[in-house]
Parts: C-alpha cells; sequence; structure tokens
C-alpha cells in the first residue's frame, strides 16, 4: 500500500502552470474504468489535444483492456495503476476525471485538487451531504476547474428548454415534475466468496466500512448498497433533479418528504426500487420526482408548470409548450448543437476560466444533495426540515448523522482540505 500523503498548497501552485507557456494538451488520467469510465474514453473528441495518459482502476482486467483499446486508437499506451495515489504524483498528468463507485467521488477528487490537478466528476459528485461541501470547499481553495457530471447541460435542446423557461414564457415556475422509469429485475443473492486476484479489495471498498466480497457488489449492483451508492435516486434521479433545479434557478430546500420502497421482489440490495419524492421551498415552490423501478410503458420525461403556460420535455431534450387553457406554441424544430463535455472541460483548463463550464462543481453538488436529502427522508420514513444555512435538520441529531457517515482510515474526506 502506498501511503497516504498530505498535498500541499505548493503542489497545486506549481501544477496551475501558464497554458500561455506550457504544451496545449492536456494529459488526463481517467479514474475508474467501468462502464462510464469506458465512456469517457469513447467521448474524448478526436483531435482535440487531449490525451488519456493514465487508468487507474483497483480491477486489473479492466485496466488491462481499457490500455489496450487506447492503444489501437492512439499508438499509445497509457500508465495503469490500481491506486490513484501513485497517478497524482505524477506532475505530467494536468486533470482527471473520475467515474468510480459514488462512494469514491468526493475523496478522489480532492487527493487530486490537493495534488495541482483539475477535476471532472461524475453524478453524484458525493456520497453524502458533508461531503459535498468539502468538495466544493477544495475546489475554492485550491483555484481548481472542477466540473460535474450532469451532461445534459451540454445538450441543445435542453439549453433551449431552459432558455424558453427562463425567459419568462410561460409565467413563473411553481412547479417542476420529473418520472423515471427504471425497468430493472430482482438482483438476486450472491453468497460471500474470496476476492478474486485481479482485485484490491481494500482499495475498491476504500472509504467505506470494511466488509466481505460477494457479486452483488462488483461492479454495477452497488449502486443499490448504502455504503456505496444512492439508489436510483442518486443513479439515474440526479439527471432529472438537475434540468429542474436549473430552470427553475433554486438551490436547497426547506423541507423534504419521500415515499416508497422496494417492490416486486425479495433480493439482496436495500435501497428502494420505487420512490416518490417531495421538495418544497421557501416561497412554496416544489420541486416532484417520481421513480417507477419495475415495468410501465411511461417514458422519461419533465415538466415544467407556469403561471402562464406548461412545459413537458421529452427524454431527448424536445419540449412542446401549451399556453393559457389551450393554446399550444409551435414546437422548436432548432436547437443549438450539443458541446463535448469533455471539451468545454479541456477548454476550460487551458484558459483557466470556471465560466467556460455548462455544469460547474457546485451546480452539481447541489442537485446531489436534493437526491441525499431525499433518501434521508425515505431511509427514516418521515417529512424533514432543512436550513441550507447551517446545512442541517433543525433540532434532529438522528437525521443530522445522516449527513456524513464514519470513514475508514487511510481513506478519510478531511475536515481541513
Amino acid at each position: 500500500m502506498v501511503k497516504r500523503r498530505h498535498f500541499l498548497v505548493s503542489a497545486a501552485a506549481a501544477a496551475s502552470q501558464s497554458w500561455a507557456q506550457a504544451n496545449d494538451r492536456v494529459r488526463v488520467a481517467i479514474i475508474g474504468v467501468g462502464s462510464r469510465g469506458s465512456a469517457h474514453i469513447k467521448e474524448m473528441p478526436e483531435g482535440a489535444n487531449i490525451e488519456v495518459a493514465a487508468l487507474v482502476d483497483p480491477d486489473g482486467n479492466r485496466t488491462e483492456a481499457a490500455a489496450s483499446e487506447i492503444f489501437k486508437r492512439t499508438g499509445k499506451r497509457p500508465k495503469i495503476d490500481a491506486d490513484m495515489r501513485r497517478i497524482f504524483d505524477d506532475k505530467e498528468i494536468d486533470a482527471v476525471t473520475i467515474a468510480t463507485t459514488n462512494h469514491w467521488h468526493t475523496l478522489t477528487a480532492i487527493w487530486a485538487m490537493q495534488a495541482g490537478k483539475d477535476v471532472y466528476v461524475e453524478k453524484p459528485v458525493s456520497h453524502n451531504v458533508w461531503e459535498g461541501t468539502k468538495l466544493v470547499e477544495a475546489a475554492r481553495k485550491y483555484k481548481r476547474i472542477a466540473a460535474g457530471g450532469t451532461q445534459r447541460r451540454w445538450w441543445g435542446r435542453f439549453r433551449k428548454a431552459i432558455e424558453v423557461v427562463h425567459s419568462g414564457a410561460i409565467g413563473d415556475i411553481y412547479q417542476g415534475n420529473f418520472f423515471f422509469p427504471g425497468s430493472r429485475d430482482s438482483i438476486g443473492f450472491k453468497e460471500h466468496k474470496p476476492v478474486p486476484g485481479w482485485l484490491n479489495w481494500d482499495l475498491w471498498v476504500g472509504p467505506a466500512p470494511m466488509q466481505p466480497y460477494h457479486e452483488n457488489l462488483v461492479h454495477y449492483n452497488w449502486h443499490w448498497f448504502w455504503d456505496f451508492g444512492n439508489g436510483e435516486l442518486g443513479n439515474n434521479g440526479i439527471h432529472l433533479i438537475d434540468i429542474l433545479r436549473w430552470g427553475m434557478k433554486k438551490r436547497l430546500p426547506v423541507s423534504i418528504e419521500s415515499s416508497g420502497g422496494r417492490f416486486g421482489y425479495k433480493d439482496q440490495a436495500q435501497t428502494p426500487n420505487t420512490q416518490n419524492v417531495t421538495w418544497t421551498y421557501g416561497d412554496g415552490t416544489m420541486i416532484l420526482g417520481q421513480l417507477r423501478g419495475l415495468y410501465t410503458a411511461e417514458p422519461m420525461s419533465w415538466d415544467f408548470f407556469g403561471t402562464k403556460g406548461h412545459m413537458h420535455v421529452m427524454a431527448d431534450g424536445r419540449f412542446r409548450v401549451r399556453m393559457d387553457r389551450n393554446k399550444e406554441l409551435e414546437p422548436e424544430t432548432t436547437y443549438p448543437a450539443d458541446e463535448n463535455h469533455f471539451q468545454s472541460f479541456a477548454n476550460a483548463v487551458r484558459a483557466r476560466d470556471p465560466k467556460l463550464l455548462s455544469a460547474e462543481i457546485e451546480e452539481t453538488f447541489l442537485s446531489t444533495a436534493l437526491c441525499h436529502l431525499g433518501n434521508i427522508s425515505q431511509r427514516l420514513g418521515r417529512k424533514l426540515k432543512f436550513d441550507e444555512a447551517s446545512m442541517q435538520f433543525p433540532d434532529d441529531a438522528e437525521a443530522n448523522r445522516m449527513l456524513t457517515r464514519e470513514y475508514r482510515r487511510p481513506y478519510v474526506v478531511p475536515e481541513r482540505v
């Protein structure tokens, strides 16, 4: 094992070399090369002067396969490692994209920023509310370019829909709804087994409590276990929450109420497969979310309800608007072009300008926090009040304990970043 280093501010300063004086190429390490990390590799635009220089995953099979794929495409073989800390020591690495399990997102990003790297963090950007505040704090302290992986903010159709909402065309928005159909089957039960030789189990478990290995954790179904994931609300719900919060210009709510459960089968998973959540704001406006984990013919969608009209947004971002009692506006037929989120990230890194990001880390943290608040209400089985100024549930010690977690050393999100 590599001992945990205490990265110094001087390291960040050294890495913040002037792009005008340095090579324009952004050399990236991808941390976690499962389905999302593999997508990062595929989505890095050709000819954008971005080099995938390193791959990190505790699963050695994954890194070998991904490195071979990059070699076929580029003729260059990236470094590979099971331990991200060795890669963070490499001063040739400019930035990292993070596609680990949810419970590693924040600590990975903080360690990277402390080592002078810019970060692109997949959603949800934190495993709990408190560590998300530390993530944003670190980005500000080390003056890092930090983006969240809520990619629809780069899609032209969604940007156009939000432009229409923000123009006041449908009036003041008093309610936003989303629907997500999961259509997931039972994961069954997997027995405890010896850890396979290709997997570094200590690194995979990381900040979570150490526990026996079983195949429902590695590699995808960890989403449905509270130690590692955040259920469907944190997995896909965040994308839908983010669009509504963006359109409604909202931050965090004053009350949260969630209901639902795991229906249709008995299996090893812990998180609900069906969940309804209401987030209410101080002015009485609401965001309502519905996640249905069994089978439905209803597609994913968003709705903005305004004092003058209603916008319905379809899964691909196309939208239609009904005004007043029965007038329907002509549907949009032209939309801005989609942006490539990794190209935008690289442009922001070169320019040292977070304003070039469509999903700056604080925005994705706020959407992530709504997921966590909804899940806390779900797990406690009651409505909760929340105060954004203190980032606490007033007079509710039980709920406040669930805003953070007990970290397993040495994988500890620091109080002082």
